[in-house]
């Protein structure tokens, strides 16, 4: 696969401008293209004003912003995108208009350009069919703002190429997007039942159901959001909600046409009054119907293969930012509450009909199952992908079960010659799920997390001692269990993208799947102290010299790489290896004479003050209890087999997760400092 090194946007507007702002982001350079200089002055305007404000809030620095803008090219002269490797259209919604410009784009453009439509309202295929390459032309559908907006709706029509979407899912990987691959539908996945949320609060509030504060108020109750629909289209503006219901009206029938009330009020050209007080007595009954047309409209839409359920939810969770996708909604209310809102809006709106896949689920009376680790094999190569990018793909009891499942399914394959590991969105695995571990402490249940722990290890040592070559894809953030999984393949590749830390001292707990008994076999058990103790993050070059990494390849090189290590003997991970200078001072930070000093909080020594003084003080905010239990760990797993370091590791997992240190750390995550006792 060729690499994606150029990419245009054509129109300068919010989603243009802030699309090729996401794109320079990310490193890629892009040119942005519109009919008129001061279309195009204005477009980038916008993009250095978010930037300054980014700035403002510390997110870039200037030096930064300098080098982001530095990648992005501004012009009326389309031919300036003529090599692009991908033209992303970003126009306003008319049809003749994206029509011509595809036309004209398809005249102009290489042969290896694909071409990309961000619409919302119409059918992909309408506007490849205009073109003399329909294989390579795509829809990807961004989410505002597209600068901060993680998800990307990624749309092939029937005549789309697999070379076209593998590559289009690549450009959404490059910068930065987190993408679900949707049938070429009206409304495409998420507006498909997003837009009904906004016209059906508009028809409850003509039928006098309830006024606005009341509707608001419910619909952030029923799906945990900060924004009610009236307020929301407020922010976005009338007319867009009434052009896409009127778009999925005309496509799907009456239940999606916007209401009267919608239609008047964008007339009118004023953004609904949101004052007023709310009628508590009203609320569960608006919820209901909220939940009949969402969720229904969600199961109607997986029925019709538009998005698999999973996806569904990643699209409400990510794109539109709920706390809980529709399917998850069903689960927590139950499926017979569901089925009755949703029954209730088949008897409201006689052209919407009871999806089959709710009416399944009632007769089976359980809640959805999801699958969140996907086994793909393809040219003899097993690609297992760990598929919950909303959670960035934490491992939780669930994850861990479905990755062993489809291991397995893989290594019993004859056909398959090797299992690679990748994850979804733009973290390989940011570890365990720390709700787990807090819940089943409050529950004095820690005997749970030792058991799931020993089926981690079980499961990593057979991916690490299969006959089959096991190669990990590093082409994003790993932390904890995922640094663990991915240092248990017998491979690595990594992108410039990738990394490795062990942030668990830091959270009161340890490492406890193996990450400090292999990394300490690979770099010694200096360094694995060093970067345990301090939680310091691995990049994927430092980690390719310390030989953690056997590979390190840009994203369009990783396919190639695999088959080159695949049609070789795969260096043995452990072998002895010399540490590179640049890490010495790391290691004697932590040796024999430093180790004890460093753990007492007094300065180390043999190594510069500047450097002694800084991680002093990262190892002060670490769980004492965790630091000193994982210097024993490490001491007493040198010269074990790998079996018996992990019975050392799973032996101290009791005591661990009993400390109140455990719980302050982990319950403390991301909300504050914790404040370690020691005990």
């Amino acid at each position: 696969m060729s690499q994606i090194n150029k990419i245009g946007v054509i129109g300068a507007g919010n989603m243009g401008s802030g699309i090729a702002q996401k794109i320079a982001q990310e490193g890629l350079s892009v040119v942005i293209v519109d009919i008129r200089d001061e279309f195009v002055e204005r477009g980038l305007a916008t993009i250095k004003e978010l930037l300054g404000e980014g700035v403002d809030r510390k997110i870039f620095s200037p030096a930064q912003v300098e080098e982001i803008l530095s990648r992005i090219t501004g012009t009326t002269d389309f031919s300036s995108v003529a090599d692009a490797d991908l033209i992303i259209e970003a126009v306003f919604e008319d049809k003749q208009v994206k029509s011509d410009l595809f036309k004209k784009l398809d005249r102009l453009c290489s042969e290896k350009t694909i071409l990309a439509t961000n619409t919302s309202s119409f059918f992909v295929r309408e506007f490849a069919v205009q073109t003399s390459r329909p294989d390579r032309f795509i829809g990807l559908h961004y989410f505002y703002h597209p600068a901060k907006n993680r998800l990307l709706e990624v749309i092939p029509h029937e005549g789309t190429s697999t070379d076209t979407l593998e590559k289009s899912l690549l450009a959404a990987k490059l910068h930065g997007k987190t993408s679900i691959v949707v049938k070429d539908a009206p409304g495409f996945a998420v507006n498909r039942f997003f837009v009904p949320f906004l016209n059906e609060a508009a028809r409850m509030l003509q039928e006098n159901v309830a006024d606005i504060p009341t509707i608001e108020e419910a619909a952030k109750q029923a799906f945990k959001i900060g924004m009610g629909p009236f307020e929301l289209m407020n922010v976005t503006g009338i007319p867009i909600a009434v052009h896409s219901s009127t778009t999925l009206g005309n496509e799907l029938g009456a239940f999606y046409a916007p209401a009267e009330i919608l239609k008047a009020q964008m007339e009118k050209k004023e953004n609904w009054s949101l004052e007023g007080d709310i009628a508590e007595s009203k609320i569960a009954a608006v919820m209901d119907r909220f939940y009949g047309v969402c969720l229904g409209v969600a199961a109607a839409l997986v029925d019709e293969g538009v998005a698999s359920l999973e996806d569904t939810d990643r699209g409400a969770k990510i794109g539109l930012r709920w706390i809980m996708g529709p399917f998850e909604i069903m689960n927590k209310i139950g499926v017979d509450r569901t089925y009755a809102a949703v029954a209730a809006i088949t008897e409201k709106y006689p052209d919407f009909k009871m999806p089959q896949i709710l009416a399944r689920q009632k007769e089976r009376s359980g809640p959805f199952d999801f699958k969140f680790v996907d086994l793909d094999i393809k040219d003899d190569i097993a690609a297992i992908t760990l598929n919950r990018p909303e959670a960035m793909n934490a491992l939780n009891e669930t994850v861990v079960a479905q990755l062993g499942e489809r291991f397995s399914e893989a290594e019993k394959n004859p056909d398959v010659k090797a299992i690679v590991f990748q994850g979804a969105g733009k973290a390989f695995v940011a570890g365990a799920d720390i709700r787990y571990f807090v819940k089943k402490i409050k529950d004095d249940q820690v005997a749970d997390i030792v058991e799931f722990t020993r089926k981690g290890h079980e499961l990593f040592l057979k991916i690490e001692n299969s006959t089959k070559p096991t190669i990990a894809i590093l082409d994003g953030l790993s932390m904890g269990g995922g640094s663990e999984l991915a240092l248990a393949c017998q491979a690595i590749i990594a992108t410039p993208a990738g990394s490795m830390g062990f942030p668990e001292t830091g959270i009161g707990i340890y490492p406890g799947l193996g990450g400090m008994l292999r990394t300490a076999r690979m770099a010694g058990p200096e360094l694995a102290k060093y970067y345990v103790f301090s939680g310091a993050p691995i990049s994927a070059q430092d980690a390719q010299e310390l030989g953690m990494i056997t590979e390190l390849v840009m994203p369009a090189d990783v396919d190639a790489t695999i088959q080159k290590l695949i049609s070789q003997e795969i260096p043995n991970k452990y072998r002895k290896r010399d540490i590179p200078d640049k890490f010495k001072s790391f290691a004697s930070l932590c040796d024999k004479e430093n180790i004890a000093s460093l753990l007492s909080g007094k300065s180390p020594a043999g190594v510069s003050k500047e450097h002694a003084a800084r991680t002093t003080k990262a190892i002060g905010f670490k769980a004492p209890l965790a630091l000193q239990i994982s210097n024993e760990i490490i001491d007493q797993q040198a010269g074990k087999s790998m079996q018996e370091a992990v019975e050392i590791e799973l032996g101290r997992l009791n005591e661990i997760f009993s400390t109140a240190d455990a719980l302050e750390g982990l319950s403390s995550l991301g909300r504050r400092r914790p404040e370690y006792k020691g005990t």
